[in-house]
């Protein structure tokens, strides 16, 4: 196991994106650490767990966030790899060997059968489902819901910064947006964008008939003839229930395509009917929920 650096970070992208296969399991991709590189690249780097024997990668783990959340993808060809299964689960469960600290904490294994067996033995127990949502683009994308919502889709770059961000702030936060929180998050896209993912990227803002930004997105490649993500996707606030979700789903899906992916993945929280709804209507296919694994921290006593 080891750390990766900053210079080490396009080639697990590029093992991440050859391990995405549109019947395959909706693991992390090239795009959540995308997402995580608005934090910058030497954060991004320093989350980063790999696996790999005899210079091959053979799992890869993100540390997302403050909460004790990893998130995983294992090779497919080595997934139920019993002594692969069984390194990672000691890797994880033992805080000294420097994956997870010591406290609550949630693995998102998805696929990994055989890891995630492993962990249950240790103690580890099914946490809130997840519904993966998936749509194949091998016949095109029928912009009517587009059209049907009344919108325009614009390409966001860094002289459009704003509205993508207010949107973004409404969608997730729902509190009054002040002068710092705005430029917080601005710093974080341009971050982003700057970023050494972004290349495989694209930020999609819907407007209305009064140019107001109403819902936003960014969608990320894995390369051609492999599935692509969305992360993220909100509406603001001010302006649900009138299809804009949909909307720039399926402008989601029709920027994949551009880019040459083969399909369009997300996967949304199995308690939020409401979002698992706007992505069918987008012409998505819900898969069966998935559960991560929660460890409740007892100590060592």
């Amino acid at each position: 196991m080891s750390t990766p650096s900053v210079r080490d970070l396009d080639r697990v992208a590029g093992v991440l994106s050859s391990w995405q296969v549109d019947a395959g399991p909706l693991h992390l991709h090239p795009g959540d650490l995308g997402w995580h590189s608005s934090r910058g690249a030497v954060q991004t780097a320093a989350s980063l767990r790999a696996w790999s024997r005899a210079g091959r990668i053979l799992a890869i783990g993100l540390l997302d966030g403050p909460d004790g959340l990893l998130r995983m993808a294992l090779d497919p060809d080595l997934r139920d790899e019993d002594a692969l299964c069984r390194q990672l689960a000691a890797d994880v469960t033992d805080p000294v060997r420097g994956v997870l600290e010591e406290g609550d904490a949630v693995v998102e294994a998805r696929g990994a059968e055989r890891f995630s067996q492993l962990l249950s033995e240790e103690g580890w127990q099914p946490d809130e489902p997840w519904t993966p949502l998936h749509r194949d683009l091998s016949g095109g994308v029928d912009d009517e819901r587009v059209r049907g919502a009344g919108v325009r889709i614009e390409i966001i770059d860094a002289s459009r910064v704003d509205p993508w961000a207010s949107v973004h702030r409404s969608a997730f936060k729902g509190t009054p947006f002040g002068d710092e929180e705005r430029r917080a998050l601005r710093q974080r896209w341009l971050t982003m964008a700057g970023g050494p993912f972004y290349h495989r990227a694209r930020s999609l803002a819907a407007f209305d008939f009064d140019d107001n930004a109403v819902a936003v997105t960014t969608v990320w490649s894995a390369g051609p003839g492999r599935p692509g993500l969305v992360e993220p996707m909100g509406v603001h606030r001010d302006h649900r229930g009138r299809g804009y979700g949909a909307a720039i789903s399926v402008a989601a899906a029709t920027a994949l395509r551009e880019m040459g992916s083969s399909s369009v993945a997300v996967c949304a929280e199995s308690s939020n009917a409401a979002a698992v709804a706007t992505y069918v209507a987008a012409g998505f296919t819900a898969r069966e929920p998935v559960a991560d694994l929660h460890r409740a921290w007892r100590g060592r006593g």
